[in-house]
């Protein structure tokens, strides 16, 4: 007996339905697979949105796993612009040209402590990487593309000497991760097109002088995004679990008691927390250890000393806390579909406390809005 293939779900924001037969009319026209809707209302009520896919039909642009199953309303626009090139007078790191990572991998599992000239070193690399996440953020707005925000914080990379970490790290094809709406991590630029009402968030890292520097925030694309409960509500939940963690770092805090203090936050909000994705080391080395789960009761070992360096990224979620992975093996998205949020940062473990080496500055783009009001 054949298995029937698993049912096509709609494509509407936030609808869980099984999708019926209507399609969108005029993806048909312009050979647009895969717009199935539940609904003649369902298909009207998110128009707005659905229509911008239009406006990338031409027969260069194409969603390269037609048949995959997605969680939600989010596609993949390919093809991918070629590899951004490193001028060679910039250091770059041992996978640059493999795209296989050394050094995370012969190591053992002590976790290193700087010395004054390492910390020195991931002071002035993580202060680059944050210019570089806020230009980038600046030109966060309906119209343009994720690749057009690679190209950007590719160039900006450059003009500081530095390398873009994720570019060709384990053959990731691009030099910063774009991850929108229901996308978790690592999300890979291509010719998708922000539209009024996305969250993306940006995650960027820059190799400069030996040293890997690592942040990430998620931004409102439009006024439509940050008047949406559920996008405020989600976003500002990453953004404020973050911060509670931070304040738990000091020597001797365990590396198990954050993610009981995300857990804790982000269930008071209504909202998950991703358990596949960890924080991690990071120094000389892209990702060694430790690793900080960002979730509850987890079985991490060890304790904060001074001159460590770590990221606390925690990945937080409207829906469930599973993960499903696109054909590209890199793009993860909520098994349901909803949205999500992340903020990261680098952190050094001080004689006293911590030192956020990623931290905003005054003139940093974004930064915290309040939950919208009701209209009366």
């Amino acid at each position: 007996m054949t298995e029937q293939p698993p049912a096509k779900k709609c494509i509407g924001a936030d609808c869980e339905n099984d999708a019926g037969t209507l399609q969108c009319p005029k993806c048909l026209s312009l050979g647009i697979k895969g717009s199935f809707f539940c609904s003649q209302d369902c298909f009207k009520k998110n128009w707005n949105t659905h229509k911008e896919l239009h406006k990338l039909a031409s027969p260069e642009i194409y969603n390269p796993f037609p048949s995959f199953s997605y969680t939600g309303p989010l596609r993949p626009v390919y093809p991918l612009s070629p590899r951004r090139v490193v001028p060679k007078s910039i250091p770059h790191p041992d996978y640059a040209e493999s795209g296989i990572p050394g050094g995370g991998r012969t190591r053992s599992n002590k976790i290193e402590q700087l010395d004054e000239k390492g910390r020195e070193g991931m002071r002035k690399v993580c202060r680059l990487a944050r210019e570089v996440l806020d230009v980038a953020a600046a030109a966060i707005r309906p119209g343009i593309t994720t690749d057009d925000l690679d190209k950007i914080v590719h160039e900006a990379c450059i003009e500081r000497n530095s390398y873009p970490s994720p570019l060709n790290y384990n053959f990731f094809p691009k030099s910063v991760c774009t991850s929108l709406n229901e996308v978790i991590c690592h999300g890979i630029p291509d010719k998708r097109v922000l539209v009024d009402g996305d969250i993306l968030n940006l995650d960027v890292t820059l190799y400069h002088e030996g040293y890997h520097g690592d942040l990430n925030e998620t931004y409102y694309v439009g006024d439509k995004a940050k008047a949406d409960p559920d996008s405020v509500r989600v976003t500002e939940t990453a953004r404020e679990c973050l911060e509670e963690a931070i304040k738990l770092v000091k020597p001797g805090t365990l590396f198990r008691d954050f993610g009981n203090v995300i857990e804790a936050h982000a269930k008071s909000r209504g909202c998950s927390v991703i358990r596949t994705y960890v924080g991690h080391g990071i120094n000389k080395t892209f990702h060694c250890p430790p690793n900080i789960p960002h979730y509850a009761k987890n079985r991490a070992v060890g304790e904060c000393k001074p001159g460590m360096t770590f990221t606390i990224e925690p990945m937080i979620a409207l829906g469930k806390y599973r993960d499903v992975t696109w054909p590209d093996n890199w793009t993860s998205t909520t098994i349901d579909g909803k949205r999500t949020a992340q903020f990261e940062h680098t952190l050094l473990v001080t004689e006293t406390g911590v030192e956020i080496l990623t931290a905003r500055t005054a003139d940093s783009p974004g930064g915290p809005i309040p939950m919208p009001t009701a209209a009366a």
